[in-house]
């Protein structure tokens, strides 16, 4: 097992790619049903809300850990690890909106869980473990299962708008644990799923 294969970065530090590195994480997909709901809403708050970059629906998911520019090969190591443990699948529903703040700036606008989320922070563990114990840095934050919406353009945050209230989206299985590369750009970052894991 390679000794400290990337320098761990958290969810709001950016690193660029090298040759052989990407810009990684492991997440859960939001169906196409509920993401094209999520599409109005999100239209909506960008006319609302431009001070924010608004997620676009196809780059919709619930991050479970992320990894930050490493080697695909040594994610892609952890992912054949989790492979072969049980990964316990679970149901979805999302809640209300919420923020992540600085001061009383918003800098991240998000959907929280009002089920499933016990079994993701659970799921999340199971995940956080295998990356530490490839020799990457453990997530130095306690982990909150969001979906997140927007971020504020603004690196300080900005005031948190006058939405209207969320679409009540009907529950869902998580089923499948995808390991995701990101490739930042404009307008937004562009997702590939490289590997899905069965959640049974």
């Amino acid at each position: 097992m390679a000794a400290n294969p990337a320098k761990h970065v958290g969810a709001g530090q950016l690193e660029e790619e090298g040759p052989l590195t990407q810009r990684l994480f492991f997440g859960l997909p939001v169906p196409e049903e509920q993401g094209h709901e999520l599409a109005a809403y999100l239209s909506v708050c960008a006319e609302k809300a431009p001070e924010f970059r608004w997620t676009p629906p196809t780059n919709l998911h619930l991050t479970l850990r992320f990894i930050g520019s490493v080697e695909v090969s040594v994610a892609e190591a952890i992912a054949g690890i989790l492979a072969t443990v049980p990964l316990g699948g679970f149901d979805i529903e999302l809640g209300g909106l919420g923020t992540f703040k600085r001061g009383r700036l918003a800098r991240v606008l998000w959907l929280g869980m009002r089920a499933g989320a016990d079994k993701a922070i659970e799921l999340a563990a199971q995940v956080d473990a295998e990356c530490v114990k490839a020799g990457l840095a453990a997530d130095a934050r306690a982990f909150q299962p969001h979906l997140t919406l927007a971020r504020s353009r603004r690196r300080e945050g900005a005031v948190f708008p006058a939405l209207p209230p969320p679409p009540t989206l009907r529950p869902w299985r998580a089923d499948e644990l995808i390991l995701y590369r990101s490739r930042l750009g404009r307008p937004a970052a562009v997702y590939t799923a490289l590997r899905s894991l069965r959640l049974s």
